[in-house]
């Protein structure tokens, strides 16, 4: 009798311990298409989603954060590689709501090897979770240095190496137009407009500028190299460059004359 108590009561811990177990499903992303939206409203005050976090222990003794994402109660798994089963992830270096019905997040995989890990979107969509990968294929000589991953410009929104602008509260992204179809944008960005619709780019020659709304690009070219930090650059910039509007009302940064007075409202 003792032994089929002990049994049942073992049965019972069991059954309970996997009842506990937060359940894990796996997706795939799919391509981003151009200009996609990404607000939907699921009809509630409280989010579809969680962000849960976990302190990680690195072996140098150093804590890092990480998040696992559920989506209502699933916890999230990327599948990075497609080829690669083992590739698949739950670990997120950086996870944020980027709508205000808070129906849309912005992730980065938890990645140590000091390269940009790759980032997506988790997305409410017609009742189910979208996964979507922000990756476009590049050959860029120096690649290495311009894939940054994010970039946050303020309140306004985010830059995803150097190929992708998401804005803030309505979650739309933009796929920013390329110097060379092939490269990313083999530059730093350094600042945009004071209406912020367009991105700035430092590149080796020239100021390579988007306006990302409507894909209008605008290359100043440099007579002289500019200077490496970052305090010097932005001195440089306001006293030799200045913000003039196009015939279509588009801002764009062109050379100034020596002595004109600068605003520096313009530049913040």
């Amino acid at each position: 009798m003792k032994n089929i108590l002990f049994a049942l009561i073992l049965s019972v811990v069991l059954f309970s311990c996997k009842q506990n177990e937060p359940t894990t499903a796996t997706y795939t992303p799919r391509v981003l298409t151009a200009y996609e939206k990404f607000n939907s409203d699921h009809g509630s005050t409280d989010s579809v989603f969680t962000i849960l976090l976990n302190k990680n222990e690195a072996s140098t003794s150093e804590v890092k954060e990480e998040f696992n994402v559920k989506f209502k109660d699933t916890v999230v798994k990327i599948q990075i590689n497609k080829a690669d089963p083992n590739s698949a992830t739950d670990k997120f270096s950086f996870a944020q709501f980027i709508n205000t019905q808070k129906t849309t997040l912005l992730v980065q995989i938890a990645d140590n090897s000091g390269l940009a890990a790759p980032c997506y979107l988790l997305a409410f969509k017609d009742g189910k979770l979208d996964v979507v990968s922000l990756y476009r294929a590049s050959t860029g000589k120096d690649d290495a240095k311009f894939t940054a991953g994010l970039n946050k410009l303020g309140r306004a929104g985010y830059i995803v190496n150097n190929d992708f602008y998401i804005t803030n509260v309505n979650a739309q992204v933009y796929p920013i137009k390329r110097q060379n179809p092939e490269e990313r944008i083999q530059g730093e960005f350094i600042l945009n407009s004071p209406d912020k619709f367009t991105l700035v780019f430092l590149t080796q020659k020239s100021l390579y500028q988007v306006h990302y709304p409507s894909d209008e690009v605008f290359n100043e070219q440099l007579s002289k190299p500019a200077p490496q930090s970052a305090a010097d650059i932005n001195d440089w910039i306001k006293n030799n460059f200045r913000w003039e509007k196009n015939k279509k009302g588009i801002y764009f940064l062109k050379f100034s004359d020596s002595d004109r007075i600068v605003d520096i409202k313009e530049f913040q």
